[in-house]
């Protein structure tokens, strides 16, 4: 039986989603742009450990790559073990096809999968992503979250901010960071007031140097650490943004696949 307590936390920040055996297309085009609207996306070739992680995250989306991995016996055998165990009763199972096969959409339907038959569009990939993202809102895939937000626990070398304040730049490291803003810690402490307006802020993620500007919406000590939250501002450049989410994803993924292994 699912937790009371887990069901909330899902309604509250969203649902994991899972493109398991994922195509080229699948991977680069249709779930890179389910990034790009706030969903949890991850990526995963491991059907096998993939059931201990849904018993973890039993309210988890998966979408099966049909073309791949297992053939389509084997491919029934699983998703009928998943639908059979009371502990992954609430994990909705999809299947994607690049091939249209009226027999396969029968068979599927009749299953009963919650995450719905899709057949990926080849000539217009937006209708395939606007018909997935139909199937994760009815299945209320987003909860009442906004943004999605990484903690760079671990990561932490991957990631830095410098500021311009008073004549001199203040390095810091970032703690989490969503497209709406971060979290950070500079050494030394610029003493920065709240509300104050940020300019000609960089922030590293990975090899990528970001330019932007934000808010202090405020300050916190963790300890013997300042720890500064920032809002960015509207001027923020959208492809700035694209770049914060797909950074995310990848630290989210990295996160998953040790849990994965």
């Amino acid at each position: 039986m699912e937790n009371s307590n887990s069901k909330k936390d899902t309604e509250i920040s969203g649902k994991k989603i899972f493109f398991l055996y994922p195509s080229a297309v699948i991977q680069n085009e249709i779930a890179f742009d389910l990034t790009q609207q706030e969903y949890e996306v991850y990526f995963t070739r491991e059907h096998i450990n993939l059931r201990s992680v849904l018993k973890q995250f039993p309210d988890s989306v998966v979408f099966i790559n049909l073309d791949d991995g297992l053939s389509g016996k084997d491919w029934d055998n699983w998703i009928r073990s998943i639908q059979a165990d009371p502990t992954m009763a609430s994990v909705a199972l999809g299947v994607i096809t690049a091939v249209k096969n009226d027999d396969s959409s029968q068979k599927y339907s009749a299953m009963g999968l919650k995450g719905g038959y899709t057949v990926i569009n080849k000539m217009d990939i937006s209708k395939t992503i606007i018909g997935l993202m139909e199937i994760l809102k009815a299945n209320d895939a987003h909860g009442r979250r906004k943004f999605l937000r990484a903690t760079t626990t671990g990561h932490e070398e991957l990631t830095s901010i410098n500021i311009p304040h008073n004549g001199q730049y203040y390095k810091g490291v970032i703690n989490d960071i969503s497209v709406a803003g971060l979290s950070c810690v500079f050494v030394p402490d610029p003493d920065l007031e709240k509300n104050s307006l940020c300019k000609d802020i960089q922030i590293k993620l990975h090899s990528t140097i970001l330019k932007g500007e934000g808010i202090v919406f405020g300050s916190r000590m963790e300890g013997m650490m300042k720890v500064y939250v920032f809002i960015f501002t509207q001027r923020i450049d959208p492809e700035v943004r694209t770049k914060i989410r797909s950074f995310i994803q990848s630290i989210m993924q990295a996160k998953m696949d040790n849990l994965l292994k």
